[in-house]
């Protein structure tokens, strides 16, 4: 037996509301705000996302190992086309996300971005069988 149901994976930024609209055009939902600091996302079919106001923050550098690193990242299945896949790079660099590693794709299936907070997501190839 568990010992606890998970809640919720939350992410530091200066801007909650901001942050959550940009994972609410990404991956659905609609966002709620529970005051100026503390914003909740319920993704449909998905984790309940939330977004918490940090003064002074200083996004992760990706990929760095020695400081100020990653520390997580969210991925994102995105399609089992290229197409797809590029369709979707488009519509997130147009809500303002920005391409960290969009190297050998082919053989990663995945690339990489960084959301307006800095946070590292990845659009990922769904692999059909």
């Amino acid at each position: 037996m568990p010992v606890a149901r998970f809640r919720s994976v939350v992410l530091d930024c200066p801007d909650p509301r901001a942050l959550a609209d940009f994972y609410a055009a990404v991956a659905g939902g609609t966002p709620v705000a529970e005051d100026d600091d503390w914003v909740v996302l319920r993704v449909p079919d998905g984790p309940r996302l939330a977004f918490q106001r940090a003064e002074g923050f200083t996004p992760p550098e990706w990929p760095r190992a020695d400081r100020n690193s990653q520390q997580f990242h969210l991925d994102f299945d995105a399609g089992a086309t290229w197409a797809e896949i590029d369709a979707a790079h488009e519509r997130v660099l147009a809500l303002g996300a920005r391409p960290l590693d969009l190297e050998d794709r082919e053989k990663k299936d995945f690339q990489v971005y960084a959301d307006p907070a800095g946070h590292p997501f990845c659009l990922c190839r769904i692999e059909t069988p």
